[in-house]
């Protein structure tokens, strides 16, 4: 049952920024997000995880696997996963100024868990490119601008608060 909902998530994300998938996203739970954003990251996390397992000069290949996957786990996953939730908690924040501004009906907890799916595209491209050659830097910067352009897009979708008398 849980593994369907994944999949419709899955599918609704990457059909943002229809109008329909984001109000279906929006319905769903945030625990549901948490976990898809650690399955997103795991899955990003493949790529670096079988590059230094198949180099001779990798860490992989100076430890057990057991240690290894600890450590993988400590020193990349991890940071990673840490990383991209402050990212997205920064963007949020942002957007709720925006949101402001633009005087539209959305919170930071919705913000977030919307900039959360947004950033599956991005990252099943990174990792399907990651696999055949060296991404550079440049990446992360494309990545950037797309969740802006998608938190503006996001935002606007919303509907204006009304005026006080």
């Amino acid at each position: 049952m849980k593994s369907v909902i994944f999949l419709r998530t899955f599918l609704d994300s990457l059909k943002l920024p229809n109008k329909k998938a984001l109000f279906r996203l929006n319905r769903i739970g945030m625990d549901i997000t948490v976990v898809y954003m650690f399955i997103l990251m795991l899955i990003v996390a493949i790529p670096s995880l079988t590059g230094q397992l198949t180099t001779e000069d990798g860490a992989g290949s100076a430890m057990n696997l057991p240690f290894f996957l600890i450590y993988f786990f400590i020193f990349y996953y991890l940071p990673l996963t840490i990383i991209v939730f402050i990212y997205i908690s920064f963007v949020a924040f942002i957007g709720t100024g925006i949101a402001k501004l633009l005087r539209r009906k959305i919170k930071f907890s919705i913000l977030w868990k919307l900039l959360a799916y947004t950033i599956t595209v991005p990252s099943i491209l990174y990792t399907l490119f990651a696999f055949f050659v060296s991404i550079p830097n440049v990446f992360a910067g494309v990545f950037i601008l797309y969740t802006l352009l998608f938190l503006v897009k996001i935002i606007t979708v919303f509907p204006q608060r009304k005026k006080q008398k």
